[in-house]
């Protein structure tokens, strides 16, 4: 018998036991990983003793309906010491305007006005940075203009996440629910996201950050020079920020329901491939370890989802093996992501667990191939 003839007749044995592979590193994800988020007890700083001051930036390029609708929200925050910094970056709207009707009837509102020039094509990093060095007190809290806090408790919730030696604060945000097939996916996208985030930080060894909901100190800002090792990449305010200033004791996390921040999510197919598309950029600029170990993950899911297919199309008398393996899977992923999505206000999607992780993992990563190294031409 020589080997080709030794092969075939293993090959039964050979995939299933490269399923069965698979199968093992996505249990030790799920076991080993996201469990220490579902195993969380979640808790409330609101209460903590020391009113530190704060400042909230939030850059904004063309956006006079939602700093309408949220801006306000944020400026009536019920925290004792704080200020609102708004970049209205070269903006051709009527932001400026509105930002001016606001000024008016809140003191505690800044506004940084950058002017387009000609051969000035920056990204948002700048304006962030512009803001930054506006702000007037060392605390920094980040969001977006079209995002909008859980209650009037988000500032104290973040704010008092800063306890000793707590240089960088992991919030949370969450997108608006509404209909439709996209934003079940962009909403399963985040948690999940969110989910690997948050379970890596209580782990002490993060890796990233959403600018939606982020805080960390200005010393820590300018002692890691900026954005400077990452300017050259549009993307990365956030996650590369993070990626390369975070230390195992430096980093906490606030995802108390009063620490929620809601925004847009978008509602077209082609706005969302194009957000992914700069967020995969970004990547590429992760410590090696972080890529390493976040390319593990998806590869053995993708890998784990291939298999399947593979050893029910080529040896389907033995389906029952592939169920097993698969209900197991889907067993625990129910188990861990139960509390996990209680948390993360997002429990209505369990029952939509079976098709949003396998679409959600073939899609991330055919755009993530195909724009991982696509050169970005703006931050929005």
């Amino acid at each position: 018998m020589d080997y080709k003839t030794d092969i075939l007749i293993n090959l039964p044995h050979i995939l299933y036991g490269g399923l069965g592979l698979f199968l093992a590193f996505q249990l030790y994800y799920l076991l080993f990983i996201y469990s220490r988020l579902a195993r969380y007890k979640v808790r409330s700083f609101k209460e903590t003793p020391a009113i530190i001051p704060v400042s909230v930036i939030i850059c904004a390029r063309n956006e006079q309906e939602n700093l309408k609708n949220f801006l306000p929200v944020i400026l009536q925050q019920d925290y004792a010491n704080f200020e609102v910094i708004v970049v209205n970056d070269c903006s051709d709207d009527e932001t400026k305007w509105v930002l001016q009707d606001f000024e008016r009837k809140y003191t505690h509102l800044k506004i940084v006005e950058i002017k387009e020039h000609i051969k000035l094509k920056h990204s948002k990093k700048f304006a962030l940075t512009m803001g930054i060095k506006a702000a007037q007190y060392d605390h920094l809290l980040l969001t977006d203009a079209d995002c909008e806090p859980q209650s009037i408790h988000w500032l104290s919730e973040i704010a008092g996440a800063f306890t000793k030696g707590k240089e960088i604060i992991l919030g949370y945000s969450p997108y608006f629910k509404t209909k439709g097939f996209l934003n079940k996916l962009i909403r399963f996208e985040t948690a999940h996201t969110a989910m690997s985030y948050l379970s890596y930080a209580l782990q002490r060894n993060t890796y990233m950050g959403v600018g939606r909901n982020l805080a960390y100190t200005k010393a820590l800002f300018f002692k890691g020079k900026g954005f400077n090792a990452h300017m050259h990449i549009k993307s990365g305010d956030d996650d590369l920020f993070v990626n390369h200033n975070a230390t195992r004791k430096n980093v906490n996390i606030a995802i108390h329901p009063d620490a929620h921040l809601y925004s847009l999510a978008k509602n077209t197919w082609k706005s969302y491939y194009k957000q992914k598309a700069r967020h995969a950029g970004a990547s590429i600029a992760y410590k090696k370890k972080h890529q390493y170990m976040l390319g593990t993950q998806l590869f053995t899911a993708i890998a784990f989802y291939l298999m399947l297919i593979v050893c029910l199309t080529s040896y389907p008398s033995m389906w029952y093996f592939a169920l097993a393996a698969y209900l197991l899977r889907l067993l625990l992923q129910l188990i861990v992501f139960n509390p996990i999505y209680s948390k993360l206000a997002v429990k209505d999607l369990l029952l939509w667990l079976p098709i949003l992780d396998l679409f959600f993992y073939f899609y991330i990563c055919f755009n993530g191939i195909f724009n991982r190294s696509k050169k970005q031409k703006s931050w929005k």
